[in-house]
């Protein structure tokens, strides 16, 4: 067992291995640790994904859970590099992001053709998928529910501090009928004290990032594509987009600036539809 900087996809497969525990085996951690004559401790830094296992003690782990040597060579593959600081995942795995929402204290976003998740329509984000062609259609709503799940982080009484900054464009884009975007405008418009948006003539910003922060683990930079979500740990990773956020600061509307600008959009759509049109002036 290995003492290493823990990432939110260890995090994620230790609790993986933790819920296995639970549902496949009569054990509590100190219990498990017997079985195994392991020191308790042990079994909850594995589970806690704060330290590396080795393949002895995984095999060991999963064999007392009552896995096969299929399960345990699925599972041990994707371990492997669970505590890489940099990784990537399939774009369909919500788990692993879930996690990362429901455990940081501070989320920074930047987003350039889209909103960011936690701050979707229910709407707009059928849309996206629908208008992607990806995602098989029967699919949708179980993704869409997924990405509302999510958004059960905003209403706690602890959530994390948030700040969304949202570029013009995203504001721009055409998504959906004229519904959808005013659904969507409200929303924005329901959350400014945690939103500024980047006006349209500013355009050095190549791609969308989220900086998440931890009361106790390292921060982790996240981007997504429609064939990939990354993670990034890297202390230069974070520092760039550390200065990306910075630069940000200073070229963003304000927050009073910014409702301003949204319910321009709003009002835009509304005499649109007055004259009867649909899209945006």
């Amino acid at each position: 067992m290995t003492a290493i900087i823990s990432t939110p996809y260890s995090r994620d497969l230790g609790d993986e291995l933790r819920h296995l525990r639970e549902t496949s085996t009569q054990f509590n951690g100190r219990a498990m640790a017997v079985q195994l004559g392991w020191d308790p401790s042990k079994v909850s830094d594995i589970e806690l994904g704060k330290v590396r296992a080795s393949e002895v003690d995984l095999v060991q782990y999963l064999a007392t859970c009552g896995k096969d040597i299929n399960f345990a060579n699925e599972f041990r593959s994707r371990y492997y590099n669970a505590f890489d600081l940099f990784f990537a995942q399939v774009p369909d795995n919500v788990r692993t992001l879930a996690m990362v929402e429901a455990m940081a204290t501070k989320i920074t976003s930047y987003d350039i053709l889209t909103i960011h998740g936690l701050i979707q329509a229910e709407g707009y984000a059928r849309q996206l998928f629908v208008d992607s062609y990806v995602e098989a259609p029967e699919d949708i709503t179980a993704l869409v529910q997924a990405r509302t799940d999510r958004q059960t982080i905003m209403r706690r009484h602890n959530r994390p501090e948030c700040l969304f900054y949202v570029h013009e464009l995203a504001l721009r884009m055409r998504l959906g009928d004229a519904q959808v975007r005013e659904d969507q405008y409200l929303r924005l418009l329901f959350n400014t004290h945690i939103l500024r948006v980047v006006p349209a003539h500013v355009t050095a910003f190549r791609s969308a990032a989220t900086l998440y922060e931890f009361g106790k683990a390292s921060p982790v930079v996240y981007t997504e594509s429609d064939t990939a979500q990354v993670y990034a740990q890297d202390s230069v990773a974070v520092a760039r987009t550390t200065r990306l956020f910075q630069r940000l600061d200073a070229v963003a509307l304000d927050a009073e600036q910014s409702k301003r600008k949204l319910a321009e959009y709003v009002s835009g759509l509304r005499e649109d539809l007055h004259d009867g049109g649909t899209d945006l002036a």
